[in-house]
């Protein structure tokens, strides 16, 4: 009997495990399925998030989507520290007209919809920091023109459409430092198509290698002072060292207060970084860069700008002596932009003009130097043409010098060569011509021979002296019987007259 009644206990005990076993299996089969339909399930937001007012916190709740059924009074939506990969165009099927800020960050956010945005256009922060993006495609803020914050530093974004921001017309801060950028985005600052409240741009820690100097330099102050590109792989050159020297020397805050980590790398193999201030020192020996002061000449005008670091602000001037502006003086005008604008100027015009801006956070003083040189730049000018002008009479009297002993004008009323004849010797007195008188060929052959020189005589004879002449001599030193001489040996001496005044030779009377 005992036995038996042991055999039966046993058995009860197996049929026992067995049971058991079989529900543990079955509840084990189960889960899968349980988990699975949770996941096809929409998630409760008042369920899986922390609801305070309008606020709803889903941060840390390892959700892949965002949850449905988001009220429409929703402020405040943080669903940081989640993974959800992927924003679609139907995370909220709901129009959420009061949502003021999103924040998704340290999602490993790899997608963004181009409709993503389309029922949050009230958004002002949005947060998208610390994901997987590498891209943003054109216009995919677009709807948020209410967005005055966007963060997205810390992602792997190496590619933005030039329109990727376009419509962000209230932007403020955009910050993209820590990503693989290596195109500075020029359309965000530049003239014409800059965001124009725009006053924070972060760039920094990227793989740009080049900046647009002239273009940043040409900014206004209230722009440079937030315009923040420090920690990338940028070329040494004298031009970047001028303009962070320069923004360093106005205290403009993106120079000063990253100022150990504006580095350059130095050309050569060896890539070696060097802080760009001091690239004035070894390195490239760039010039030192100081502020000039303004210099103008009398009766000129000057415009002085209060480029200050702060934009909409407050601006007054103090003339030179800490004396108010006042609209008595007619010759220093407060224009609308806030520059003051100076002239006709006067000598006492000079001196250190100030410009105070204040607000109700920030308070600020620039000083400028005004130099008024006791000249006018006309009468400058007037002395240099005057300089060219008497260079050029120079240059006129020199050529005419030339041309008067190489290219004497025959003044002959026979020139050599011609045919033409006088019928009278005597007219060549009589018209004023020259002659020269001149031995025969035998004569002036010994006085070469004996080392004499033949010489030529010329005489200029008037009318009335001639009729003084009766009973004397020619003006040559010949009788008159001479003139009746030998009609060839007279046509030879004619020609030689005529040959000697066109010769080069001095003429000697």
């Amino acid at each position: 009997m005992m036995g038996d009644s042991h055999c039966i206990s046993h058995r009860a005990t197996e049929a026992a495990l067995r049971r058991r076993f079989i529900t543990v299996l079955s509840f084990a089969l189960l889960l899968p399925a349980v988990s699975i339909s949770a996941q096809l399930t929409p998630l409760d937001y008042r369920k899986t998030c922390v609801c305070a007012s309008n606020i709803i916190s889903c941060s840390m709740m390892n959700l892949t989507n965002v949850p449905n059924g988001l009220p429409q009074y929703t402020a405040v939506l943080d669903l940081s520290f989640n993974s959800i990969s992927r924003l679609r165009a139907e995370w909220t099927t709901v129009r959420l007209s009061r949502l003021d800020k999103l924040l998704l960050n340290n999602n490993g956010l790899t997608f963004l919809s181009s409709e993503a945005f389309v029922y949050v256009t009230k958004l002002r922060y949005l947060d998208l920091s610390s994901n997987g993006l590498r891209l943003l495609d054109e216009l995919i803020f677009e709807p948020l023109e209410h967005l005055e914050v966007l963060l997205l530093y810390n992602n792997y974004i190496s590619q933005i459409d030039r329109s990727a921001f376009s419509g962000l017309v209230m932007l403020q801060r955009l910050y993209l430092s820590h990503n693989q950028i290596s195109r500075f985005p020029l359309e965000l600052v530049k003239e014409r198509s800059r965001l124009e409240t725009l006053r924070l741009l972060d760039v920094s820690s990227n793989r740009i290698k080049v900046l647009p100097l002239q273009e940043l330099q040409a900014l206004p102050a209230w722009i440079k002072n937030g315009l923040y590109f420090h920690n990338n792989t940028l070329l040494c050159s004298c031009e970047l060292y001028d303009m962070v020297a320069s923004w360093h020397l106005k205290e403009l805050s993106s120079a000063t207060d990253f100022r150990s980590s504006h580095t350059c790398v130095l050309p050569g193999p060896q890539k070696e970084k060097m802080a760009i201030l001091d690239l004035d020192k070894v390195h490239l020996n760039c010039s030192e860069v100081k502020i000039m002061d303004k210099e103008a000449y009398l009766e000129q005008f000057l415009m002085l700008d209060c480029d200050t670091r702060q934009k909409d602000i407050i601006k007054s001037w103090a003339l030179p002596g800490n004396i108010p502006l006042s609209s008595a003086n007619k010759t220093a005008v407060m224009r609308s932009d806030g520059s003051l604008q100076l002239g006709p100027l006067r000598v006492e015009d000079s001196g250190v003009y100030t410009c105070y801006a204040t607000s109700d956070s920030f308070n600020e003083t620039l000083y400028v130097t005004v130099v008024v040189f006791n000249s006018t730049a006309s009468g400058g000018l007037e002395n240099l043409k005057t300089a060219y002008t008497t260079l050029v009479a120079c240059l006129v009297s020199i050529v005419l010098v030339l041309i008067y002993l190489y290219f004497t004008p025959c003044r002959c009323a026979c020139c050599p060569g011609s045919d033409l004849e006088k019928d009278n010797p005597r007219d060549s007195l009589h018209s004023s011509t020259v002659s020269i008188s001149q031995a025969h060929e035998e004569t002036g052959q010994e006085r070469v021979e004996g080392g004499g020189f033949p010489y030529r005589h010329v005489g200029f004879l008037d009318i009335k002296d001639q009729l003084e002449q009766n009973g004397r001599l020619n003006p040559i030193g010949e009788e008159d019987e001479e003139w009746q001489g030998d009609n060839k040996e007279r046509r030879r001496s004619d020609a030689e007259s005529v040959s000697s005044v066109c010769s080069d030779t001095p003429m000697v009377v």
